[in-house]
């Protein structure tokens, strides 16, 4: 201490020492308390070295917070500040993996601090970045610091990898599985949402596009199941309308197909941050195949990155291919333009009552604004198509118009199915909360009154009926 003492003089006790206290996570603010209570102990050592105990400032605002960016800290971003300003004539932090994983913010504070004349103070002396010799051993600090953390990082991934490797490893799972006793996947028991997601996948198959997936949910006022992740209601069911996020969500998701996978995105740090990196198939870390029940083959899987692919191409450069869309038009999605190759839309305007057609080009205005290449009226082009279908309809063209009549009226049944579940489950919510609700004490209105209000509730929910149930 008396060597210390040689170090400190009247200009730094004139100024504020902070004292920065941190722990990496919530759970070592809990568990790991005598380190927190260590810090704010060096408090004492500040006081011996001659600060009143006035000019101490705790600056605690990150504990819970890792050290490894000082992006994400507020606490350290302050020190950072008063350091700068000329208001501190000492820092103090247990050790220098307290204050910085990070060998650039480490180092950043310390030339702020050999620039302003700042002391720093850690468990195992005082230092003054100003002094050759005492720079270069905090810089040693920093780096062995920041090693630490590597190591750590590393031992602890490569466990993960491990039980990757083995298919082992437990992670949150999508809606339609879950965890057994025995910590295997299997299939939610629940049939209805079994069901829900099987129509998912047959819709997408018929239809070819994940928007027309959501509209024919929306059309038959269908509900698709969610659990939650944080929140009231973590894990809970819970039926909500199907968007469009949460259709590409299970469509790309092989866990679908029976398949555990890991290591299928990558971080990368960039100037402006971190960035989020999808990888090809080829290069995720971990793919066993059959690994669990499933609710596609891998094929299908394959068949539909293959079909979602060529719909965001329709969107993209490539413009030639697109899913069919909605409208009478006959060459939806298929007249290419005979003048610059790509791919005309369809426009719709009301005639005498009816909706009519027109094919426009509007290739050469996408990326240059040009005139358009063409404008067809689409009624004279469907009458010419028209004219073909019919003289190449024949008894086995009428065959596979029948099949496709009972493969729709196969669609409406599936809805129907799909309608009375979701009413079963409704009433059988309202019957539950009546039965609480009849079952209580009268006189026990604290508890009465809320089951009375959930009972309502429940009961305003549940459907009527869908007629023929």
């Amino acid at each position: 201490m008396s060597a210390d003492l040689h170090k400190v003089n009247a200009a730094h006790l004139k100024r504020n020492a902070y004292l920065y206290v941190r722990q990496s996570t919530p759970r070592q603010v809990l568990e790991n308390s005598e380190s927190t209570k260590r810090q704010y102990a060096l408090r004492q050592r500040a006081v011996a070295l001659g600060w009143p105990d006035d000019r101490i400032v705790v600056i605690d605002t990150d504990l819970g917070h890792s050290g490894a960016s000082a992006a994400d800290r507020e606490g350290f971003q302050k020190l950072v500040a008063e350091v700068g300003m000329g208001h501190a004539g000492l820092v103090i932090g247990l050790a220098v993996s307290r204050l910085a994983r990070n060998s650039s913010d480490w180092h950043r504070l310390l030339e702020i601090c050999a620039l302003t004349n700042t002391l720093i103070l850690d468990e195992d002396g005082l230092y003054d970045p100003a002094h050759f010799n005492d720079r270069l051993l905090l810089g040693l600090k920093g780096t062995m610091s920041e090693a630490e953390l590597h190591v750590m990082q590393a031992r602890m991934r490569g466990g993960l990898l491990s039980k990757a490797r083995r298919g082992e490893l437990q992670v949150p799972l999508p809606v339609g599985f879950l965890y057994d006793a025995q910590g295997q996947v299997m299939l939610d028991p629940d049939q209805q949402v079994q069901q829900s997601i099987r129509f998912l996948f047959e819709s997408f198959r018929r239809l070819g596009s994940a928007g027309a997936v959501v509209k024919a949910f929306r059309e038959g006022k269908l509900l698709f199941p969610h659990r939650p992740r944080g929140g009231p209601q973590d894990g809970e069911l819970v039926w909500v309308k199907l968007s469009i996020t949460q259709t590409l969500f299970v469509l790309h998701n092989p866990r679908y197909a029976g398949a555990f996978v890991f290591g299928r995105t990558r971080t990368r740090k960039t100037l402006e941050g971190s960035q989020l990196e999808r990888l090809p198939e080829e290069q995720w870390h971990t793919l066993l195949r059959g690994a669990h029940a499933s609710y596609i083959s891998w094929e299908d899987y394959q068949e539909n990155q293959r079909r979602l692919q060529d719909n965001a191409h329709a969107l993209g450069p490539e413009r030639r291919q697109s899913p069919p869309r909605e409208g009478p038009a006959l060459l939806q999605g298929l007249a290419i333009c005979g003048l610059c190759g790509e791919r005309m839309k369809v426009v719709y305007h009301v005639r005498g009552g009816r909706r009519v057609p027109d094919y426009l080009c509007d290739g050469r205005t996408v990326d240059d604004p040009q005139p358009v290449c063409q404008w067809i009226a689409g009624s004279q082009v469907d009458a010419a198509v028209s004219e073909v279908l019919v003289g190449l309809m024949t008894p086995v063209t009428i065959e596979m118009t029948l099949a496709v009549q009972q493969e729709l009226q196969a669609r409406l049944e599936e809805v129907d199915r799909l309608r009375k579940q979701q009413v079963e489950r409704a009433r059988y919510e309202a019957e539950l909360a009546q039965r609480r609700y009849m079952r209580v004490d009268p006189d026990n209105r604290l508890v009465a009154d809320t089951l009375e209000g959930r009972m309502e509730s429940q009961a305003a929910r549940a459907p009527a009926s869908p007629a023929g149930i």
